[in-house]
């Protein structure tokens, strides 16, 4: 993305009314099915059993929990009356069709919603309780929709990057690879060369990815831990051991295979390969050596953690490097298995074997994960398109890109609420989950405003710190409270 191009598209003002209230009511419907998740999991439901308040239906509760309960039934009260202010606020500044028919939806949901809740609050729930939270999640699922189109309607640009081929796919430019750059040479003195060399074979290891993956497994553990008596000091040093190595034996060989392109790219053109200071034979043994040593760790701990672990590599290094990145527009969306996998071998390190936390951890890491990375496109399009990488603002445009950051960003947003709801999780993961969760939200939103790499970074920046908080938030609540 080019700074001038960004400037000359960037709007403004600020986001309107609508999209404000939009955003506003999408995270208050989200908070209510958060708590009302968290007040079923703990003896607060079974405090408040008459509807619509406590005792006889209109007494005030005798407990703690019993008020948590009623404050929940309060707070329905409200948010439903920011639903219905959306609901009118659509049609009274005549949104598009699609804008007008999302916002009915959730807005006509949302009475079901109530007596689905008066249901479970005053009989046993079962099946009630289930259908009450994916109710729920449609209301919230209607809003972000909403949200998505009002946005792409009001700051939308005519941006599409590239013209089809026959068979429908993008054609990208080719560029040659230039030989002539400026490329660092190693200092001739000892130490100083010991250094640079040194750090040249950390930066091959992509540390800065480290920490997020290694705190997925951590959070996965965490959850397993809860339920499985596996987690020990033994288990999760070997875990986070083996994933360390594993995450640089595949961060090494993506230096590898990506060499020649990484020398057309800004950003990457100082890399450790792209430059020659690492030979391409002593990465390749040092990508077999940290792998091997990442399989051994995992097998000390089982054999399926070994599967997995080896499996990442080859996912990362082969299927993601090789054939998604330099051939598929939905390169980031399938590529986000690879840091999904994590969450497995977490589970599966405490557990033995794949579990539905593991499973529920890993597609809110698959989700985000588009949600996160394309921002990070938006901001570098313009080397991404001189690599010849095929990226979702290359491909598609940014107005397009942008509407896609903030479905994944709602269904992330889904799927950490149903985690919420199956997991032995707390008031710390709610709160997290909402904070941080609008925090994103509101730098998506600024993003569709503001069309510039700042904005862009702001966003980017706020997914990590979403994620970052979320899973730490996963840790507490299961080994701390």
């Amino acid at each position: 993305m080019s700074r001038d191009a960004c400037e000359s598209r960037a709007w403004t003002g600020r986001p309107g009314r609508f999209p404000g209230l939009l955003a506003a009511a999408a995270m208050a419907v989200y908070l209510l099915l958060l708590v009302g998740a968290t007040t079923a999991l703990t003896d607060a439901a079974s405090a408040c059993t008459a509807w619509p308040a406590c005792g006889d239906g209109l007494a005030l509760p005798s407990t703690t929990d019993g008020y948590v309960a009623l404050g929940h039934r309060v707070a329905a009260v409200f948010v439903g009356l920011l639903v219905a202010a959306v609901l009118v606020s659509a049609w009274r500044s005549g949104e598009s069709r699609r804008v007008r028919t999302a916002t009915t939806a959730s807005a006509l949901l949302y009475p079901l919603q109530a007596g689905l809740g008066a249901l479970v609050a005053t009989t046993a729930g079962g099946w009630l309780r289930a259908a009450h939270l994916v109710v729920g999640m449609g209301i919230f699922a209607g809003l972000v929709a909403a949200l998505a189109w009002t946005l792409e309607a009001r700051t939308g640009t005519d941006d599409t990057a590239t013209a089809a081929t026959d068979d429908g796919e993008p054609s990208l430019p080719e560029e040659p690879i230039d030989d002539d750059h400026d490329r660092p040479s190693l200092p001739d003195a000892p130490l100083a060369r010991a250094k640079t060399v040194t750090y040249a074979y950390f930066r091959l290891t992509k540390p800065r990815l480290m920490w997020l993956l290694c705190l997925v497994a951590s959070a996965a553990m965490a959850l397993a831990g809860s339920i499985h008596p596996g987690l020990t000091p033994q288990v999760m040093l070997a875990t986070l051991g083996g994933g360390v190595l594993s995450i640089g034996a595949s961060g090494t060989l993506n230096h590898v295979l990506e060499r020649d392109i990484d020398r057309k790219m800004q950003r990457t053109s100082d890399r450790p390969l792209a430059t020659d200071i690492v030979p391409v034979r002593n990465a390749l043994a040092f990508a077999a050596v940290l792998g091997l040593a990442s399989v051994a760790l995992f097998a000390s701990v089982n054999l399926l953690a070994a599967v997995l672990g080896l499996g990442a590599i080859a996912f990362y290094s082969v299927v993601y490097t090789l054939l998604l990145k330099p051939n598929t527009v939905q390169n980031t969306v399938i590529g986000g298995a690879a840091g999904a996998l994590p969450a497995l071998i977490g589970w599966v390190a405490v557990t033995g074997s794949i579990g539905w936390g593991g499973l529920a951890l890993a597609t809110v890491i698959f989700l985000w994960t588009p949600a996160h990375f394309y921002n990070l496109a938006l901001a570098y399009k313009d080397d991404y398109e001189r690599g010849g990488f095929p990226m979702m603002p290359v491909v598609r445009g940014e107005t397009v890109t942008r509407k896609h950051i903030v479905w994944y960003l709602g269904a992330t947003l889904v799927a950490a609420g149903a985690l919420g709801t199956m997991a032995p999780l707390g008031s710390v993961y709610v709160l997290t989950s909402v904070l941080f969760g609008g925090v994103f939200l509101w730098a998506v939103v600024r993003l569709h405003y503001e069309q510039n790499e700042g904005a862009a970074f702001r966003a980017f920046h706020a997914s990590n710190a979403y994620l970052g908080a979320l899973l730490l938030a996963i840790v507490v609540d299961t080994l701390v409270l």
